[in-house]
């Protein structure tokens, strides 16, 4: 006979870790750590912020724990919370922007490459400053549109869950994105 791991949903984690179990919190913090980290280094655009922000994001979650109640994914509220740290620190100015020359997913795919189909020079600058441009642009638009399309595009989160993160109606959310997505179709026009 196998034995089955059973995954435990988010919500029923967060129960237990109310209840007092450290284990449970561990088990989240290991299941949402990069992605928080991801969405936030992508806000931010600053490795070490992210990360600093994504501790103040698990810590919140920590110490609200007494309070917590199911009533929404724990993903949108974990959310909410991470999109309010980055928001704020980029409204307050708390950091200097930078940009890192590899990010991991560069360096996870130039690791996975094969020697003999490896692009050549010319094509991984055209594909980085493809790159970089996208994320310019993305990084270019107003704070609350740039946390919509990361979540939607990135984190691939549902409309009503955005809309819970961002305390907006789903209305209102489906026209941020649209400003936003408009707004990179113009500035990524000549790439089409």
């Amino acid at each position: 006979m196998v034995a089955v791991a059973v995954i435990e949903p988010d919500a029923q984690l967060m129960l237990r870790v109310k209840e007092g179990d450290s284990a449970s919190f561990a088990l989240l913090l290991e299941r949402h750590r990069a992605p928080v980290v991801h969405f936030l280094y992508r806000m931010v655009q600053n490795q070490a912020v992210a990360e600093e922000l994504a501790q103040e994001a698990f810590l919140r979650v920590y110490r609200a724990r007494a309070s917590y109640e199911p009533t929404a994914k724990f993903t949108t509220w974990l959310f909410r919370i991470a999109t309010h740290l980055a928001l704020n620190s980029l409204r307050d100015g708390r950091f200097q922007r930078f940009h890192e020359s590899l990010d991991q997913e560069d360096q996870q795919a130039a690791s996975r490459e094969v020697a003999d189909r490896r692009p050549t020079i010319e094509q991984r600058l055209v594909d980085r400053a493809r790159l970089e441009e996208v994320r310019g642009a993305i990084a270019a638009l107003p704070a609350k549109q740039r946390a919509a399309v990361l979540m939607h595009k990135y984190q691939e989160m549902e409309y009503s869950q955005i809309a819970r993160v961002l305390n907006c109606s789903e209305s209102a959310l489906k026209s941020l994105l649209f400003r936003a997505y408009e707004t990179l179709r113009a500035r990524l026009a000549h790439m089409a």
